[in-house]
């Protein structure tokens, strides 16, 4: 299958190194720009994009997704049969429609519950004892698609978010 993958923080870097030790052909990473960052506001690379450019994997930080017909057209052109999308922007009709079986996105909680942005900061706010990782096909409305693969995990008391990030990526 030919997969396009879409991520951003470190978060996504274990979902896409286990892509390419599978059959699958990862043909771009979609991932947001460089951005200034640490004391000199030096630009660097985000994990993402260190990760595929190490891997010589083609690389595409578009500053926009919505309205950018460039973008699509250059989504359209890779004829993708998948986009795997995890912790990434929020993708609009005219692009998570491009690949022939749809968008599938790995969510950080076990939805419908903490729909949106940090579900694994909200779960340790909320004292939740656990949460969960949610795989949908992307619909409109935000992380309302249908849920395919759902996994429970604990929250241990001694869990803080870098532990139960981490837990959760891999």
């Amino acid at each position: 299958m030919n997969i396009v993958f879409m991520g951003t923080p470190d978060f996504s870097i274990p979902s896409l190194k286990i892509l390419l030790e599978s059959k699958h052909k990862i043909l771009a990473v979609i991932t947001q720009p460089d951005k200034e960052r640490g004391r000199g506001q030096k630009i660097s690379f985000n994990p993402v994009k260190q990760f595929a450019v190490d891997k010589n994997i083609p690389v595409y930080q578009p500053e926009k997704l919505k309205g950018n017909q460039e973008f699509v057209e250059q989504m359209k052109a890779l004829q993708p049969d998948l986009f795997v999308v995890v912790a990434f922007r929020i993708l609009p009709k005219e692009i998570f429609e491009i690949p022939k079986f749809g968008s599938f996105n790995l969510h950080g909680s076990y939805l419908p519950k903490y729909r949106g942005a940090a579900p694994i900061q909200w779960a340790l706010i909320n004292g939740d004892t656990e949460t969960g990782l949610t795989t949908f096909k992307l619909a409109e409305k935000v992380d309302t698609g249908n849920i395919y693969l759902q996994e429970k995990v604990e929250i241990y008391p001694e869990d803080n978010f870098e532990t139960l990030h981490d837990r959760m990526s891999e």
